[in-house]
């Protein structure tokens, strides 16, 4: 087991060496990107690159404080459901009601490698490709449709 200190390491480690491997790839807008902190301009929704010791994943997810809002969202992405996937060449894991750790209730959809340990050095070049094929698959579908829920959040 690490100490806090190093699981910190690991983690500054880990994300310096995704955010050097992707640090040429442009946004499907022509735009350069930071990847880490994909910017979902639509209030109350996040784009979460994750890694942990079971896997890595990519996390889109809608939590607004008024649940009204956060259905009205989901709902909308259920609409764009069969164009993201298509677009994504991939299918994603819808959750509508997902519980945070800290007991938030929350819409999540997600892309998840199952597997990967990113402590371990040699599933790095896996969690990498993954992560940077499923953020730029995603980007080019966003990019698209984003004002949609621009709109609907004003």
């Amino acid at each position: 087991m690490l100490s806090r200190e190093e699981q910190r390491l690991a983690n500054v480690m880990f994300w310096t060496g995704f955010k050097d491997f992707t640090k040429k790839i442009k946004s499907s807008n022509g735009r350069r990107i930071n990847w880490l902190s994909y910017p979902s301009d639509v209030k109350d929704v996040y784009i979460r690159l994750h890694a942990d010791t079971k896997g890595a994943a990519l996390f889109f997810d809608i939590q607004p404080k008024d649940d009204g809002i956060r259905s009205i969202l989901w709902e909308q992405m259920n609409e764009l459901k069969k164009v993201m996937e298509s677009t994504m060449g991939i299918q994603g894991e819808w959750n509508e009601n997902f519980t945070l750790a800290d007991g938030k209730m929350i819409s999540r959809i997600s892309w998840s490698a199952i597997g990967l340990n990113y402590l371990e050095n040699e599933n790095h070049a896996a969690i990498y490709v993954f992560l940077r094929d499923v953020i730029v698959a995603f980007d080019l579908f966003y990019q698209e449709f984003k004002d949609i829920l621009i709109h609907l959040t004003d």
